[in-house]
C-alpha cells in the first residue's frame, strides 16, 4: 500500500541506503540526498572517513540488509567479501595467550567498508523507484503545523525546496537534524553520551600470495585482547589489535585503546607493533606490502539522541544510524544496528493505513527497545575506564567495580563458550545483537554453564585447552571434537 508520493532519505551512506529499501514498497518515489559524489566502485570518500578502518558486518546486520535487499550477501561474497568462522579462522589472543581453535556457533562476512556499500549502492540502483542525487547539500527543514513535509537542499544549480511526505535522517553523527527541529519550535532533545576517549589507528597492506606464506598461517585474522595484568607492561599491551582479511588479498593492520595515545605517522606504527603482547602481529605486517599511509580516528563517543521521549515528535519524520544513537565503533554494531533500524521502519510502514500524527511516535518507541541492546552493550564496558566522559559516566565506586568484574566476566563467558554449546549459541547472539547481555545473563542455562567452567577452571580442569604462549605461533589443532567429550586436558603455561 502506498503511503504517499514522495520520501527523502537524508544521506547516501549505508544507513541511507537501508532507509532508502525500507521505503521503495510504501512512495511512489523515494530520493536519496547525498552530498559527496558517490564512486562506482569500492572506494574512500571524504563523508565517511571510518571506512579506512576494519568493519564487522554481524549477522543481525546481514539478515536485516538481507531482508532488505535480497541477494546482498551472495553479491557480497561475489564481490570478494569473505564468509568465515572466526573461531576456527581467528587466532585470538585473551588473558594469558592464544585460544584453541575450535568449531561454533557463529560465523561472519568479512569486507571492507566501502566494499558494503558498493554492494548497497548497486542494490539500491536497482530499485526503480529510487534516486540517488549526488552533490546535494541539505540547508534545512521545511516543517508546516507540527509536520515536517520536505527539504532545503543546495546544488550545483542553486538553492532548491523538494517536498516530501517523509524524510529520514540518516546523516550521521554530525547530522543538524536535531538544530533545525529546536529553531521549528520542538524542545532541545536529551542526549545521553558517554567518549571513553577510543582512539585507533589503521594501514592497509596486500598479503603475500598464498604459496609465499608461512605454513603457520592457518588463520586469516588475529585479534589480540588488552592485557589483564595489573604488573609494568608497555603501554601497546592495552591495546585492541585487528589484523583483519577483507576482499581482494587485502588486510587492515589496526590498533585502538581507551584513553592512550596513538600512533600517527608510519614509523610510530611500525614501531608500536612490536611491543604489543605478540611478535605475531608486527612480523605478519612484515610480510605484507603496505599499500596506505596511516589513519587514525577520535570520533568515537557513544551518543544517543532521546527523541523517543519527545511528548510530541514531529510527524513524517524518522532516524536512522547514527543521527539518533551512534555507538563507539570497536563494537561493530554500527551498520547492524542502521540496518535493523531500517528493516524496523519498513515493519512499522506495512501495518500503516495512512502516516497519521502517532506513526513517528509508535516507531520511536519500538527503535528505543531495538537501540537499547547494542547501547547496554557499549556501556558495560566503557563505562569501566576512568578516561570516560559523559551523562553516563558512572560515580568512581561504580565504575572502580566495573573495571575489576568486566574484563574477567568477559573471559569467563568467552571461556565457558570453549567448553558449552549452549553458552557458545547464546554469546554468538549477543554479540550479533540478536539478544541482549540482560537475557542471556538471566538464563538458567548459561548461569549453570558458568558456574560449571568458573568451578572446572578453578581444579584447573578442562575439556578445551588455552592460554597458549603468546610469544610463539597460535596452535592449529582442531579442538572441536576435544570439546564434545568430558576429558581433563591441562592448560598449557601461558
Amino acid at each position: 500500500m502506498k503511503l504517499g508520493n514522495t520520501a527523502v532519505v537524508l544521506g547516501g551512506s549505508a544507513a541511507g541506503l537501508c532507509a532508502a529499501g525500507a521505503l521503495s514498497a510504501y512512495f511512489d518515489q523515494v530520493l536519496v540526498l547525498e552530498r559527496d559524489e558517490l564512486p562506482a566502485e569500492a572506494e574512500h570518500r571524504r563523508g565517511v572517513p571510518q571506512s579506512k578502518h576494519p568493519h564487522f558486518l554481524l549477522n543481525s546486520g546481514r539478515r536485516a540488509i538481507g531482508a532488505l535487499f535480497p541477494g546482498f550477501e551472495d553479491d557480497l561474497i561475489a564481490a570478494g567479501g569473505l564468509h568465515l568462522m572466526p573461531s576456527m579462522d581467528a587466532a585470538y589472543l585473551d588473558k594469558e595467550g592464544w585460544s584453541a581453535r575450535k568449531r561454533s556457533a557463529m560465523t561472519m562476512i568479512y569486507s571492507s567498508r566501502i566494499l558494503i556499500e558498493r554492494v548497497l549502492r548497486d542494490k539500491v540502483r536497482e530499485l526503480a523507484n529510487v534516486v540517488i542525487r549526488e552533490g546535494v547539500t541539505v540547508r534545512g527543514l521545511v516543517t508546516t503545523g507540527g509536520a515536517v513535509t520536505g527539504v532545503e537542499v543546495t546544488t550545483s544549480g542553486g538553492d532548491e525546496r523538494v517536498d516530501a511526505d517523509f524524510v529520514v535522517d540518516a546523516m550521521g553523527r554530525g547530522s543538524p537534524v536535531a538544530k533545525w527541529l529546536v529553531a521549528a519550535g520542538w524542545p532541545e532533545p536529551e542526549v545521553r553520551t558517554l567518549d571513553a576517549k577510543v582512539t585507533y589507528t589503521s594501514r592497509w597492506y596486500e598479503l603475500p600470495s598464498a604459496p609465499r606464506r608461512p605454513a603457520s598461517w592457518w588463520w586469516q585474522h588475529l585479534v589480540l585482547m588488552p592485557t589483564q595484568d595489573r604488573g609494568e607492561h608497555p603501554a601497546e599491551h592495552e591495546f585492541l589489535v585487528n589484523f583483519f582479511p577483507i576482499e581482494g588479498n587485502r588486510v587492515i593492520a589496526c590498533m585502538g585503546s581507551w584513553g592512550l595515545e596513538m600512533p600517527r605517522t608510519t614509523d610510530a606504527f611500525i614501531e608500536s607493533a612490536r611491543r604489543v603482547r605478540t611478535p605475531l602481529f608486527a612480523s605478519a605486517m612484515d610480510r605484507c606490502t603496505p599499500t596506505s599511509e596511516v589513519h587514525l580516528t577520535r570520533s568515537t563517543g557513544n551518543r544517543w539522541r532521546r527523541y523517543d521521549r519527545w511528548a510530541n515528535p514531529p510527524k513524517g519524520l524518522a532516524f536512522i544510524g547514527d543521527s539518533i544513537c551512534a555507538f563507539n565503533p570497536f563494537y561493530a554494531q554500527g551498520i547492524s544496528s542502521a540496518s535493523g533500524s531500517a528493516l524496523l521502519l519498513r515493519e512499522h510502514l506495512s501495518r500503516a493505513t495512512s502516516l497519521d500524527p502517532g506513526f513517528c511516535a509508535r516507531f520511536l518507541t519500538a527503535q528505543r527497545k531495538l537501540l537499547g541492546v547494542p547501547w547496554s552493550l557499549a556501556m558495560a564496558r566503557d563505562q569501566g575506564y576512568e578516561c570516560a566522559e559523559g551523562t553516563e559516566r558512572l560515580p568512581g565506586w561504580r565504575r572502580r567495580l566495573l573495571a575489576a568484574v568486566s574484563a574477567p566476566a568477559f573471559s569467563l563467558v568467552v571461556g565457558a563458550a570453549r567448553e558449552d554449546d549452549v553458552v557458545d549459541e547464546h554469546f554468538a547472539k549477543v554479540f550479533n545483537l540478536d539478544e541482549s547481555l540482560g537475557e542471556m545473563i538471566r538464563n538458567p542455562r548459561v548461569i549453570a554453564g558458568l558456574v560449571r567452567y568458573w568451578f572446572r577452571a578453578a581444579l584447573g580442569r578442562h575439556r578445551v585447552p588455552f592460554g597458549f604462549d603468546p610469544q610463539a605461533e597460535p596452535p592449529a589443532t582442531d579442538y572441536s571434537a576435544v570439546g564434545t567429550r568430558d576429558a581433563t586436558i591441562t592448560a598449557p603455561a601461558g
